[in-house]
């Protein structure tokens, strides 16, 4: 690389080059692409979309051509929302987030940015519907006079902290294009964006996955030759932190709390192993590259036959980014799944989302799950939050002739077999079953990262259960699959950070703090599509009044049972108790059980299931349990046996 020199306008070193027009020229020995005509009202251009193959893709009937279409067409559906000179995009929404619209303008340019990074480059720098030229636009509009209150300045992260995670976004958009736009660049333009980028190398904000942020703006400056050692150092601090949180077997936690979600698949391997590929450090990719493969190894296991992840977490507006790690590891040779299952499950979770509304009449990505659902969207979330589902499109970067896109796709664990599979550093215990492909996860050691005894519970970490098909509750409602004490007026203790008590074949197992004094011991055993949940109370005053509830079932969705063991009266059968919309639909209901404590080691216990296969017979029991003080031996439906002593636990 030359040697660079100073552009004193902006006080960044930056290597010479560039235009003067501040976009992208043509590549050499090519003429000029024609310009593309423009869209339609609403940005819809005339994108026809691809036939099936079903011979090559017998599950989703997707292939390449389709992934490319449908990038194309979320790109073409933003544009009517760009500032006049592409300096910002502004989605529009049922509010704004925290950080406020201009923030949210920036975040709604740097994730569709990193869209057409990754359309464009995978295209090796063929882009026939001018995408990098507005984005070029935009950065030399958005750069111009940033912190600015105008129709395009950029905010500075100094005073929107936001700004540092769409840094992350705008820095790894432009290290993958970089030969088809920073290299072409006016040198001001490239000034002025390397200055706005420079605050993310201090130390993060927030003390989680923000490290990374830090990271992917570092590497890209190192490239770029751009105050290198400032890079090098924060590359090298970032994954310091990150470190910290390692708990082996592919599982980071997302900061001090065990906080378990999909960002260890769309953040924190996603971050550190693409930054080793796009710089070519072996030793990096040796270290973090067995990391994701062990963690696909249980990952793939989150997915439904239908293509639904496990909706568990938060950010889950973000949908198919879960699309993101599997195709890291194909794009790194570190991953346990062959090329063909690979894009069967990433086909499959596009197609999931975009089949059932997640894009509304304009073509722009909802703030929900299928379509909008508010209960589910935290308030740091704008209208531009959920083109981080962007990530989901890395499988781009994979030419055309790679296995991943010729091979033919293979079934999913899901659609295999059944599974029982404990995710030991997470407490987590997810139970599969082949014959309708649905999955459920049990939850034994995730909390949120600000849980604490007694406080509020977010649905998307304190349920002791997840599937793919149901729930979770929000809100008032009652609590999905939630064993909870009652005060005089029927109100339910929350859970708490859930301390993981230990994980073994079939089973997973976690204490909690529901009351100062009173613990309790939680337990799940499954096998098929049937699960033993088993409570010991410890310490609560005789006569405690305790709920267990079930899953959260929508009319449409799979059917649920929920029948006393232990504890729970056996003439008392469990009663519906209607829980309103879920992100699954209205008319939600869960079933619940009641009891109450008796001594000072209490012990419930009762039958789940959760099936879209047609229902059991009346009174056909998924298995037989026999309780001998606090030890459990169960027998199920096939044969199967399962011991388990809750004493040994403690």
């Amino acid at each position: 690389m030359p040697t660079p020199h100073e552009n004193r306008e902006a006080g960044v070193r930056v290597p010479p080059g560039g235009r003067d027009a501040g976009v992208p020229a043509p590549p050499r020995g090519r003429e000029p692409a024609r310009p593309t005509p423009p869209a339609p009202p609403g940005g819809r251009g005339p994108l026809p979309t691809p036939p099936e193959n079903r011979v090559l893709s017998p599950y989703t009937g997707w292939t390449r051509p389709h992934w490319e279409a449908a990038a194309d067409r979320l790109l073409f559906d933003v544009r009517p929302f760009a500032s006049p000179r592409h300096g910002l995009i502004d989605l529009p929404g049922p509010r704004p987030s925290w950080s406020g619209p201009r923030s949210d303008g920036l975040e709604g340019w740097a994730r569709t940015f990193l869209l057409a990074a990754l359309r464009v480059a995978g295209a090796h720098g063929e882009d026939p519907h001018g995408h990098l030229d507005r984005y070029a636009r935009g950065l030399a509009a958005g750069t111009e006079q940033p912190g600015r209150e105008d129709a395009e300045s950029w905010p500075l992260m100094a005073g929107t902290r936001q700004a540092v995670v769409e840094s992350a976004s705008v820095a790894l958009g432009l290290r993958l294009t970089r030969p088809w736009l920073w290299d072409r660049l006016d040198d001001r333009v490239r000034a002025r964006v390397a200055e706005w980028l420079l605050p993310a190398l201090g130390p993060s904000p927030v003390d989680n996955n923000w490290w990374l942020f830090g990271l992917t703006v570092a590497g890209f400056l190192r490239d770029a030759g751009i105050e290198t050692d400032r890079a090098a150092a924060t590359i090298d601090r970032s994954l310091a932190r990150v470190e910290d949180w390692y708990l082996g077997d592919g599982w980071y936690s997302d900061g001090d709390n065990r906080a378990f979600d999909h960002y260890n698949a769309w953040a924190l391997h996603f971050y550190p192993v693409l930054h080793a590929h796009l710089s070519g450090d072996r030793a990096l990719l040796d270290r973090y590259g067995p990391r994701l493969r062990a963690h696909l190894d249980d990952h793939v296991h989150l997915f439904d036959a239908n293509g639904a992840p496990v909706p568990y977490g938060r950010s889950l507006i973000y949908r198919f980014a879960a699309a993101a790690a599997p195709w890291l590891g194909a794009l790194t040779g570190h991953t346990p799944l062959t090329p063909g299952a690979t894009r069967r499950l990433a086909s499959g979770t596009l197609r999931y989302f975009l089949d059932r509304g997640a894009t509304d009449g304009r073509g722009l990505l909802t703030l929900g799950w299928h379509g909008p659902y508010s209960p589910l969207v935290q308030e740091y979330s704008g209208p531009g939050s959920p083109y981080w589902a962007s990530k989901g499109f890395l499988g781009l970067l994979l030419p055309a002739g790679h296995p991943v896109w010729t091979d033919p796709e293979e079934p999913l664990p899901a659609e295999r077999a059944d599974t029982v599979r404990a995710f030991a550093p997470a407490g987590l215990l997810v139970q599969t079953t082949a014959a309708d492909g649905l999955v459920r996860l049990h939850n034994h050691g995730s909390n949120h990262v600000h849980s604490r005894e007694g406080g509020e519970d977010d649905p998307g970490y304190a349920r002791q259960a997840y599937s793919t098909r149901t729930g979770p509750t929000t809100g008032s409602a009652p609590a999905d699959n939630h064993f909870a004490l009652l005060d005089a007026g029927g109100r339910a203790t929350t859970r708490g950070p859930a301390v993981p008590a230990g994980t073994g074949p079939g089973w997973a197992a976690s204490l909690h703090v529901p009351r100062p004094g009173v613990r309790i011991l939680s337990a799940t055993l499954a096998h098929g599509a049937a699960e033993l949940r088993a409570h010991l109370v410890l310490g609560a005053p005789e006569g405690t009044p305790v709920r267990q509830t079930g899953w959260a079932t929508t009319p449409d969705g799979p059917h649920a049972r929920l029948d006393p063991v232990h504890g729970h009266p056996p003439e008392e059968p469990a009663a519906p108790l209607p829980v309103g919309e879920t992100l699954q639909g209205p008319g939600g209901r869960v079933l619940a059980l009641y009891g109450t404590t008796r001594g000072p080691a209490a012990l419930f216990a009762s039958l789940a299931s959760l099936s879209a296969e047609p229902g059991p017979a009346p009174g056909a029991d998924p298995a037989r349990v026999r309780v001998a003080g606090h030890a459990l031996h169960v027998t199920w439906e096939d044969g199967t046996t399962a011991d388990l002593d809750l004493d040994a636990l403690l």
